[in-house]
């Protein structure tokens, strides 16, 4: 029997992976963009192929109502690496994003949008940043191609007030085109409009950070599902990424914080009204507004004490529990 030295074994692929799964996942969460779909994967494909790297896309129909999926469906037949991953409603782009993820096997994950306003043509470049050293690298539309008063400035407005609550600086936080280290964004658990402060929560792990200009185009087909309204939204869960990332852990020392010394100063009222102007001076205090006051603060500190020791158990339930997903999914296509 002829042997064969190990100098005459195949090279294997660049990227390529003992277990046979891929490299690099791409994510694409879909919502009602059948006319888009067709020159995405055309154009995502022709970007992830000269890479010479296996590659899967994982595209996250979100509810579509239009022929979304069907197209998604004929796709996925001639092309094993398009996987598809079906909701039975609409249940927002964030969830779209974590059953991605939860599915992504690559090494390296790619986020992107599907209506083309991102260019996969950018992806390479990304990925080679990344490679580079960093854990995550975010697209920045330097030249957005977004009207100004309604799109453009909410978001400079935005951008600039979640780099200073976050302490995590980037000129776009709502650019989807990003390229993350597997292990960072599959130890995130994701809900409301969390997806855009990815690189934010993702701090705390001590990841490396960075961003890069991308190319961005205006819509060309079909109508923009955000707008003004969401704003609210984002504000709202900005005040819950900037607790998560100081006290999710220890919610006592803010709570606890707030009721001690609420307490005090209700206290000291209180001392100063009975022992002072009542037993020294000798005047009534029942009618006093202050002495309202006073016993008010008390009550609030009493309340933020237990709302404290409230969040501890809290978080020991979400640290020792079982995570739920949030998005119920009704068919999946090549899945893993």
């Amino acid at each position: 029997m002829s042997t064969v030295s190990v100098d005459e074994l195949p090279e294997p692929a660049l990227g390529a992976r003992n277990d046979g799964s891929p490299y690099l996942s791409v994510v694409v969460p879909i919502y009602n963009e059948e006319e888009s779909i067709p020159h995405l994967y055309q154009r995502l494909t022709a970007a992830l192929e000269p890479l010479s790297r296996p590659y899967e896309i994982i595209a996250v129909d979100d509810g579509s109502r239009d022929k979304s999926f069907a197209l998604l469906r004929a796709l996925a037949a001639d092309d094993p690496r398009l996987r598809v991953v079906r909701f039975r409603r609409n249940f927002g782009q964030t969830a779209g994003f974590a059953a991605g993820f939860d599915r992504a096997r690559g090494e390296w994950i790619v986020t992107i949008d599907a209506d083309l306003q991102n260019d996969p043509g950018d992806i390479p470049a990304m990925l080679a940043k990344a490679e580079s050293g960093y854990d995550v690298v975010s697209g920045w539309r330097a030249r957005r191609q977004d009207p100004f008063l309604n799109r453009r400035l909410p978001s400079i407005l935005a951008n600039s007030l979640i780099s200073w609550a976050t302490g995590v600086h980037l000129h776009d936080y709502g650019c989807s085109l990003k390229v993350y280290r597997a292990e960072v964004v599959k130890n995130i658990s994701l809900y409301g409009e969390l997806h855009r402060f990815i690189p934010a929560i993702a701090s705390w792990q001590g990841v490396d950070v960075t961003e890069m200009p991308v190319n961005h185009s205006a819509r060309k087909y079909g109508k923009s599902k955000y707008g003004i309204s969401r704003t609210t939204r984002v504000l709202l869960d900005l005040i819950t990424v900037r607790f998560l990332l100081s006290y999710s852990t220890r919610p006592m020392q803010v709570f606890g914080s707030i009721g001690l010394l609420s307490l005090a100063l209700g206290s000291a009222l209180l001392a100063y009204l009975g022992i002072y102007v009542r037993l020294i001076l000798g005047i009534s205090i029942g009618d006093r507004p202050l002495l309202l006051l006073a016993v008010l603060m008390v009550l609030i500190g009493a309340q933020f004490l237990g709302m404290g020791l409230l969040g501890e158990l809290i978080t020991r339930v979400y640290y020792e529990g079982r995570n739920r997903p949030i998005y119920v999914v009704r068919e999946e296509l090549n899945g893993g």
